[in-house]
């Protein structure tokens, strides 16, 4: 990994760095060294003061690998870029995890809790082998804190930053911070071009609906973002990760990609093990990217160690103790006995040349499946069961569980679950063996991750088309008032739902897809820890959709001729109907929302209009109210207006 010989900086930063600007995207840039005394130190955290003293210790525990690697030349680099999560606490207490899991409630670890915000660690770790140096080598990692997870723009970013800070050290994290507080507010789910000196990130960053919900509540300007339930655009990203090497990583193991994608929907724990911190975040990321557009609301940690703050409650869970909803991904295999409880366990990735660990297998010990001509279908991702030596070796390690993983990586999964997904053959065929060559796979791995990202977004869309009726919006009817507030969405009953759903059918593409207990799996949906935060932002999201046609209804009114044909009395509930309008867009206006700004002048202008048609002794019983009257010249001011009806 090195930097683009022609990235250059263009100057020195010629003003002081705006932080307001630098937070948008983020929190702090710090340099942690391992030294072999103490420990992992925290060099540098800039700016200053970003993160408090057991932040500062839980990153720098974060941004090492489990394990040195370990090479024979004399004197070598290895660079790697990885990435973890961890939740931040600020002023407060920690919650009793262990508690509120053995009580039951599953949902507690994921909640949106005011005090308790995550923030993501993406990581270039450099480890230098040099005999000369004290115990052969040394090793430090350079780390950019963010709430967003926005791996589009920070990996590339780390491949500029991190080898620029080891050529010309803290300048480096100044430049680039400068360079960071210069763009613009992120564009959720569009294109940017970021500048960095002379280089230019061509990024898209992933869409609002996609954020977890500890991102706050959605602003209204992000609601033409929102994707909608099937997705018409697919050259827009849907979810979390979209740029994820799903080929890649699951490729050992593509057969059970159903079942992972599964296993994440109704939101069920899983330990994915793999023998570096880049393939185990790789994996996570990928996992999480599979449900798209769902929003995935289980708490998933791409790079997760023995020191985070829950390990300790984790560890402690007993037999029959019901284990958190997450997605842990860890390179360390003492894993497999301290979270011996944990249902799912995923192993996959290569190890490294020369590493400790073993291997098994050949795809394991070459990191490339032999070529064939065509694609990955059944035939020749099962082909190898039937050898002698293999029969003998899945014995053995469904005997041994992924205990066996202690002694020979293995790429597998071990869960008693029973996927109600088939696997589609029709995909894996469409899959292309690039053979041998790095530079024809780093390109067939593209097409890849292209026909499974757009296979497993068609059957989540599918999925959760019959939800569809509940976020359906209207328009107010021919005749009918604009004026009035718009009806509510369609209630939402788990047993109508389910009863009309088994009367109806999953429809022709799921049909094809799915065994005959569909329905199950749609119960388990309805009762795991995804469910709840996407259907209540989607319905939000309907909600404002609803709010935003209605206000679109009113500015096409002509108001006198509305009017027209109207009686006196009818008049007046139409000027109270406006005026209601009219306070609820003006507190929307003092949040900044162009819209409502035009739809208050709007509004205006029509209660003015509809006050001149009635009688005069009506019109000055109506303007004894003085806060109207403000009203209605636009003069009233938004704390009167706030929760105070005229």
């Amino acid at each position: 990994m090195s930097r683009s010989p022609s990235f250059s900086l263009k100057s020195e930063p010629n003003s002081k760095i705006d932080p307001e600007s630098l937070k948008q995207w983020v929190v702090a840039f710090c340099i942690i060294r391992f030294d072999l005394e103490q420990g992992q130190l925290v060099e540098e955290c800039y700016p200053p003061g970003s993160l408090t003293q057991n932040e500062e210790l839980e990153i720098a525990f974060n941004s090492f690998p489990d394990s040195v690697s370990q090479h024979h030349n004399r004197s070598s680099i290895h660079d790697c870029i990885f990435f973890f999560r961890f939740r931040r606490r600020e002023n407060s207490q920690e919650g009793d995890l262990l508690a509120e899991v053995k009580s039951g409630n599953r949902s507690s670890t994921s909640r949106n809790d005011d005090n308790s915000r995550y923030l993501y660690g993406y990581v270039f770790n450099r480890q230098r082998h040099d005999e000369r140096l004290k115990r052969g080598g040394e090793q430090k990692s350079l780390v950019i804190l963010t709430h967003s997870p926005f791996s589009s723009v920070f990996r590339p970013l780390l491949q500029i930053m991190g080898p620029l800070y080891f050529d010309i050290g803290k300048r480096a994290i100044e430049h680039i911070a400068y360079f960071v507080s210069l763009w613009p507010e992120p564009s959720l789910g569009a294109l940017m071009e970021l500048p960095i000196g002379n280089a230019m990130l061509k990024i898209s960053l992933p869409p609002a609906h996609s954020l977890p919900s500890e991102s706050g509540p959605l602003s209204e300007k992000y609601v033409s973002s929102m994707a909608p339930l099937l997705p018409t655009n697919q050259s827009v990203p849907q979810g979390l990760f979209h740029d994820s090497d799903l080929f890649g990583t699951f490729r050992g193991i593509l057969m059970q990609l159903w079942t992972l994608w599964e296993l994440l929907l109704i939101g069920e724990p899983i330990l994915i093990i793999a023998p570096t911190p880049p393939q185990c975040s790789e994996a996570v990321a990928g996992l999480v990217s599979l449900v798209a557009p769902l929003l995935c609301s289980i708490d998933f940690r791409p790079y997760f160690t023995i020191h985070d703050p829950e390990f300790a409650r984790l560890n402690s869970l007993q037999e029959g103790d019901m284990f958190p909803p997450m997605v842990l991904g860890v390179t360390n295999l003492f894993f497999l006995k301290a979270l011996r409880t944990m249902p799912h366990i995923v192993s996959v990735g290569i190890p490294p040349p020369n590493s400790s660990r073993p291997t098994f297998g050949p795809r394991a010990s070459t990191g490339r499946i032999p070529s064939h001509p065509g694609g990955f279908g059944l035939q020749q991702l099962s082909l190898k069961k039937f050898s002698p030596s293999n029969i003998l070796n899945a014995v053995k390690l469904r005997r041994e569980g992924p205990l066996c993983l202690m002694t020979e990586h293995k790429e597998d999964i071990w869960s008693s679950y029973a996927a109600t997904t088939k696997p589609d053959t029709s995909i894996l065929n469409r899959l292309i063996d690039a053979g041998m060559s790095p530079r024809v796979e780093e390109s067939m791995s593209v097409v890849n991750n292209e026909i499974l990202r757009r296979h497993f977004l068609e059957l989540t869309t599918n999925f959760l088309a019959p939800f569809g009726p509940y976020f359906r919006t209207s328009t107010p009817s021919e005749g009918a008032s604009p004026f009035a507030d718009p009806p509510p969405l369609p209630s939402f009953n788990v047993d109508e739902f389910l009863g009309n759903l088994s009367a109806r059918g999953p429809g022709k593409f799921l049909s094809k897809r799915m065994r005959s207990n569909w329905l199950d799996l749609y119960r388990r949906f309805l009762k795991g820890h995804n469910f709840g935060p996407w259907f209540q932002r989607r319905r939000i999201v309907a909600e404002q959709e609803q709010h935003r046609l209605w206000r679109k209804a009113r500015m096409n009114t002509d108001i006198q001729q509305f009017i027209s044909q109207m009686s006196e009395v009818e008049v007046v509930e139409t000027f109270n109907a406006i005026e209601r309008c009219l306070l609820e867009e003006t507190q929307k206006s003092g949040q900044d929302i162009p819209e409502s700004a035009a739809s208050c002048q709007k509004l205006r202008k029509d209660l003015q209009v509809v006050l001149k048609v009635l009688p005069e002794d009506m019109q000055q019983l109506l303007l004894l109210n003085q806060q109207r009257v403000a009203l209605l010249q636009g003069s009233l001011e938004l704390t009167k207006v706030v929760g105070s009806p005229l």
